[in-house]
């Protein structure tokens, strides 16, 4: 199980980002969760196996059909074994 903190740049915002962010990432699996940010981004901390993990973070670089994303940017995360399933939070 591996861990990762998400910036996600663009078009993110007033698009449906993050409900389709949240479907896909339980579809996959994976816990965490995901918000926007008040400089326009969207932030997500996804966890899961590998693979899952890979695929939400090369999904996250088309989004739904209105985003525009420039950017995904990962880093590694610490496992936060308190997240027990996948939620949208406020902005931060």
């Amino acid at each position: 199980m591996i861990g990762r903190h998400l910036r996600i740049t663009g078009r993110v915002q007033r698009v449906g980002y993050r409900y389709w962010f949240l479907t896909r990432a339980e579809a996959l699996g994976l816990t965490g969760w995901v918000r926007n940010r008040v400089d326009g981004s969207v932030e997500a901390v996804i966890q899961g196996v590998d693979a899952a993990v890979a695929h939400m973070i090369a999904d996250a670089g088309h989004g739904p059909t209105l985003a525009q994303v420039d950017l995904v940017l990962p880093r590694d995360q610490p496992i936060d074994p308190a997240l027990t399933r996948f939620e949208q939070r406020p902005t931060c």
